[in-house]
């Protein structure tokens, strides 16, 4: 009866993850959501609803980032059961950025507006590439041990050896975190960009640099040489298109790639 209750645990903090992604697409998109990121009025003066919105991302950046962290793991699973960790961890950044979204004040004041359409149609290409990039880039690591399916299912968070996986496929390759790169891409591709929209892009990309020392730290200490090598050789946003045998992109179920930052 336990496993069974941690797998439906794993399935219902999978479900709510799913809902929110799907949420963030059309939230930054202005898509078919009750609420876009440019949507309503304010409910505050702008000044205020500009620390509002810095108080919403921070909020999702501290649980993202500290939650993810060794240290914090280590004393996190002294209370929760190490097979429900890492849907816990995904739960808990569901809801701060279900939060985000609720409590999101749009600031609309134009930074930018693309009025040709083959230049507008362009840019929102280059959103759903985002997109996509994202998406495709969990399931060329491990989608299900990324979002704490796996280890729910199968009561585990490393391979049947005991060790940390190391590999590097397809983009990983060329790239070192795609994942952010996917999402860099989505969020400033707005043919029309707000003030709200770009503080949420630039707040987002500054995050995303500072997780990413903070993440390739912690592989730093897995994966040691290895991973130095690596770093080395793959650009970290911007890809190197002279893939080298034996490169590896280290988005182990030790760490767990870009949602660990």
């Amino acid at each position: 009866m336990t496993r069974v209750a941690a797998m439906m645990y794993g399935l219902f903090a999978y479900l709510i993850f799913s809902v929110t992604f799907l949420y963030a697409v059309g939230f930054t998109g202005g898509i078919l959501v009750p609420k876009g990121i440019d949507d309503g009025l304010p409910d505050l003066p702008w000044p205020a609803a500009m620390v509002a919105n810095l108080g919403l991302l921070s909020l999702f950046a501290v649980q993202h980032s500290v939650m993810a962290r060794p240290g914090f793991k280590t004393w996190w699973t002294k209370y929760v059961p190490q097979p429900i960790e890492r849907s816990t961890y995904v739960l808990l950044a569901s809801a701060a950025l279900l939060l985000l979204f609720w409590q999101w004040q749009p600031l609309t004041a134009s930074v930018w507006s693309i009025e040709k359409p083959l230049m507008a149609g362009a840019i929102k290409a280059a959103f759903w590439l985002g997109w996509l990039i994202v998406v495709t880039s969990t399931f060329m690591i491990s989608h299900f041990d990324l979002f704490g399916l796996k280890q729910t299912f199968a009561r585990r968070t490393v391979n049947a050896s005991g060790e940390a996986v190391f590999k590097a496929p397809m983009l990983y390759r060329y790239v070192r975190h795609p994942i952010y790169v996917g999402f860099v891409i989505a969020f400033w591709s707005s043919p029309a960009m707000s003030v709200g929209h770009f503080l949420f892009a630039a707040v987002t990309t500054v995050y995303i640099l500072v997780g990413i020392q903070l993440e390739e730290r912690d592989l730093l200490t897995v994966f040691g040489d290895r991973y130095r090598r690596y770093r080395d050789e793959v650009g970290m946003l911007v890809p190197r298109f002279r893939p080298a045998s034996n490169r590896t992109s280290a988005k182990s179920n030790a760490s767990l790639g870009s949602l660990d930052a």
